[in-house]
């Protein structure tokens, strides 16, 4: 685990070996162990290490035999032992004992393709000095990040958005269009990040860029959008799943340093935790709130029973925002997510006592665990309607008064790719309000519609997998996940997003993951013998942070003052903010999350464009 920077020069200029360092210090953070850089016209990498594997050896930039090869890898790679066998066999020399130098070896065996045999999480930068290419690569699912840009005459890539920040020779400007996606979303989907100019691979992707500047992108990996058509009866099913991540955390658990496992109250962390402990001694990390939505009693009596060394952390209100400025600079983007906040506190704590967290991650994506889910089951009464019959109803529905069962019929008429774009659904028919007027106002419809394109024939919970397999994971959960852990050089790995894994899950039947009772159903029976029963069937919660009741308070105030003071009155309408606020502290609505979206972005803003209005007040806008 690391951070990596990189640059190419189109025009034979020298490489700025400064502007390397100045990226590499600008994340120490994610490689408190090592600094490096390495430079041959016309490409030069910088390298921050967080030692895991091969801690005394392994400093990267790593190279081949004949150093015609070089590169930068952020990640694991699981399978590498097996791979190193492999390459060993067909007369590959190895000079390290790390699992990336197996990336090198697999270039020189299979070109571009290696990429399809590694078993991991990665971004990885890789110079052929023999065809003047570099390949750039990230994983299938977007655990590990790789972003972006054109830079001149020069290509710069990092880790981090804010470490090309640091010498591009442009200021950072907000992407009006990322903007308009965030406020629906929470978080900015696809390529594109809120910084103009700056981009993000996507996952499963390569890239190629050539010395004269031409850039290549291509799909190596995609999430499966093919039928179900596996058979095999629900025991069978259940010893496959058993099997498999009984694999994947096994392979997770290589490490030369200490590691651990986040507990929540939750199913996914707690079949983690459970396979992790029949291994050997374990280290478990719990963070909750102070009140009734403290998870950690729940997660306290699952450690107690599991016989692990148990550490828990609660956050009170105040501490919480303490913490927030601290986590929207580590997000290096807006995610608007409360969950972040908690996250960031948990991995600080756990950073004391190892290198290497598991975590639960990824298993709502892949086993359908997420109660949105079961909408599909809900509305199929209505489901036979013709559609120009749900249109017309829809139509008149519109006109009607609020009554009982109204939400119910309205979306019952609606077709999926309209309704659904993800698991969170912020700013949406007020959207054209809460943006400045001079703004487009960009239908997150229209982003999605490629994808839903590409999943018609698959049943309405596949399409909803598909979209959050491809926007929610990679721009939400994964991204907070790895920002807040690296923030503290904390390895964070996700044994459910292991590609095998998803080879077995992509072909569950859907009834068996989805009932009108339950989510994740084959899954908790699967674990049912080693998770215990007061998690087994426990509904699924999230991270319950109880910021609703805070704005309702002082905090509410504070939010819209800073929002004020950030100087973003030119993205967002203050009034409509104002409103927002008013309305949330009379309880005439629940505007909590709309009101986190803009405090984080306001925030944001702050911190990366740094206009600052001191002199504007809320008056202004009454």
């Amino acid at each position: 685990m690391c951070g990596i920077n990189g640059m190419i020069s189109f025009q034979n200029e020298a490489i700025n070996v400064k502007d390397l360092y100045a990226m590499n210090e600008r994340m120490h953070h994610r490689g408190p162990d090592d600094d490096q850089v390495w430079v041959k016209q016309p490409v030069g990498f910088g390298f921050r290490r967080l030692a895991i594997i091969d801690t005394e050896g392994a400093i990267q930039p790593l190279k081949n035999e004949d150093g015609t090869l070089r590169l930068v890898c952020n990640g694991e790679i699981y399978n590498y032992r097996s791979l190193r066998l492999d390459l060993e066999a067909k007369g590959h020399q190895f000079a390290t004992n790390g699992d990336a130098e197996v990336i090198v070896h697999l270039y020189e065996e299979y070109g571009s393709d290696f990429v399809k045999e590694l078993r991991g999480m990665f971004a990885f930068l890789l110079w052929d000095d023999e065809n003047e290419v570099l390949v750039a690569g990230r994983d299938a699912f977007g655990i590990k990040p790789l972003l972006y840009t054109r830079d001149g005459e020069r290509m710069l890539f990092s880790s981090e958005a804010s470490s090309l920040a640091t010498v591009m020779e442009s200021d950072v400007q907000v992407n009006h269009k990322s903007l308009s996606h965030y406020l629906t979303l929470q978080y900015v989907p696809g390529v594109e990040t809120m910084a103009t100019g700056i981009n993000s691979l996507k996952p499963g992707h390569l890239m190629h860029v050539q010395r004269d500047g031409s850039v290549s992108i291509e799909s190596y990996w995609q999430p499966c959008t093919q039928k179900e058509t596996a058979s095999y009866t629900s025991e069978q099913w259940k010893e496959r799943i058993r099997t498999v991540m009984e694999s994947s955390v096994s392979l997770h658990m290589q490490s030369d340093v200490p590691i651990g496992s986040f507990l929540s109250s939750g199913i996914d962390s707690t079949i983690i935790t459970a396979l992790m402990r029949e291994l050997g001694p374990l280290h478990t990390f719990s963070v909750g709130f102070e009140g009734e939505q403290n998870e950690c009693v729940v997660a306290r009596k699952t450690a107690k029973m599991l016989g692990t060394h148990h550490h828990e952390r609660i956050i009170g209100e105040e501490e919480f925002f303490q913490l927030a400025e601290e986590v929207i600079q580590k997000l290096d983007e807006p995610v608007a997510d409360p969950s972040a906040v908690p996250l960031y506190a948990l991995c600080e704590m756990a950073s004391r006592e190892v290198t290497v967290v598991l975590s639960g991650e990824g298993a709502d994506e892949l086993f359908a665990g997420y109660r949105i889910y079961q909408e599909p089951t809900a509305l199929s009464k209505v489901d036979w309607l013709p559609g120009v019959m749900k249109r017309s109803v829809q139509k008149v529905l519109s006109h009607l008064p609020a009554f009982y069962g109204k939400n119910y019929l309205t979306r019952a008429m609606t077709p999926i790719e309209q309704r659904f774009v993800g698991n969170a659904k912020i700013f949406t028919d007020d959207k054209e309000i809460i943006l400045n007027k001079r703004l487009f106002h960009h239908k997150i419809e229209d982003l999605l519609a490629p994808y839903y394109e590409q999943v018609t024939h698959l049943n309405p919970v596949r399409q909803m997998q598909y979209i959050d397999q491809n926007f929610w994971l990679p721009g939400d959960i994964l991204a907070k996940a790895d920002r807040m852990s690296m923030a503290h050089s904390l390895e964070l790995r996700v044994p459910f997003l292991d590609k095998e894994v998803y080879d077995v899950a992509k072909t569950i039947p859907t009834e068996l993951l989805v009932t009108k009772q339950t989510t994740k159903a084959l899954l908790r029976e699967a674990f049912a013998d080693l998770v215990p029963d007061h998690v087994l069937h426990r509904p699924k919660l999230g991270f319950p942070v109880p910021l609703r009741d805070w704005l309702r308070r002082s905090r509410g105030e504070q939010c819209l003052e800073r929002i004020y003071r950030a100087g973003v009155g030119d993205y967002v309408n203050l009034t409509y903010a104002k409103q927002l606020v008013e309305e949330h502290q009379a309880s005439l609505a629940d505007h909590s999350r709309k009101i986190w979206v803009l405090y984080v972005f306001a925030v944001w803003y702050e911190q990366n464009i740094g206009v600052r209005q001191s002199d504007v007040s809320v008056e202004q806008f009454v």
